[in-house]
């Protein structure tokens, strides 16, 4: 089972940026694709950003430009670079690894101020 640990939230203003770090309890490389997620309050979860084990990447037309996820592969870290953040992007972020299964971490708040 893979476990994954998020860091890295807070409270900004708008304009500012953010980093967030997924820790996975498993080399990358045996996971198919690793994502960003968020969910607002009263709003579905979406995806923000994927980054397949090829290093193919994909993002949501929100947040294209603005964010990037990329991986430190010897320490099994993934992470979601933000930048210009917008109050819009006030959300819980989760980190997910698919690997036959989905895995899920516990979240972690971002929170931007106008």
């Amino acid at each position: 089972q893979v476990q994954l640990v998020e860091s890295g939230g807070g409270l900004v203003q708008a304009g500012e940026s953010l980093t967030l770090s997924c820790a996975v309890s498993e080399s990358i490389f045996s996971i198919n694709a690793m994502a960003w997620y968020r969910q607002a309050p009263g709003k579905q979860r979406e995806l923000v950003a994927r980054l397949t084990r090829s290093g193919s990447t994909n993002y949501s037309d929100s947040v294209k430009g603005r964010f990037t996820i990329f991986r430190h592969n010897n320490k099994n870290t993934v992470f979601l670079q933000m930048s210009s953040l917008k109050p819009e992007d006030t959300a819980v972020y989760y980190c997910n690894a698919d690997r036959a299964a989905s895995y899920w971490g516990q979240g972690t708040q971002v929170t931007v101020s106008s």
